[in-house]
């Protein structure tokens, strides 16, 4: 399995920042495992679990982004777990403002921020081996 996460490269530090850590949350809620047990250090200091896995992160433009996710509904990448943040969210105070706009907006009107994909290499691969890393 492969984990990956592609997020607007023109967006501001910041929100590329925000975006990496919702997706990374939701993440680790999604696949169990995914985060490792507690380790102690040499002089017994406790540190909490991290992500037991390398997850990339790729810059991708709006439109690449957009098209990503439109062929994350297709029946070829179904086994591809998908986590996206859009525009919606992002504007969102709290989450049932979120999901009231979310209900009811088009696909046509949701711009995404990020997707981060969990599934079978060659699939994730496939959909993300033309995005370079976010620089």
């Amino acid at each position: 399995m492969k984990v990956v996460m592609v997020i607007d490269k023109d967006l501001p530090v910041g929100l590329i920042a925000n975006t990496a850590a919702v997706l990374g949350a939701s993440l680790g809620v999604m696949v169990a495992g995914l985060v490792g047990e507690d380790l102690a250090d040499a002089d017994g200091n406790v540190h909490r679990g991290i992500t037991t896995e390398n997850i990339p992160i790729l810059g991708g433009t709006r439109e690449q982004l957009k098209a990503l996710r439109a062929r994350l509904y297709e029946e070829e990448f179904a086994a591809v777990a998908t986590i996206d943040f859009n525009n919606i969210a992002q504007r969102s105070l709290d989450y049932g403002s979120y999901a009231g706009l979310l209900a009811a907006a088009g696909g046509g009107e949701l711009g995404y921020l990020g997707v981060c994909l969990y599934g079978p290499l060659k699939k994730v691969n496939k959909l993300t081996g033309s995005i370079g890393l976010l620089r």
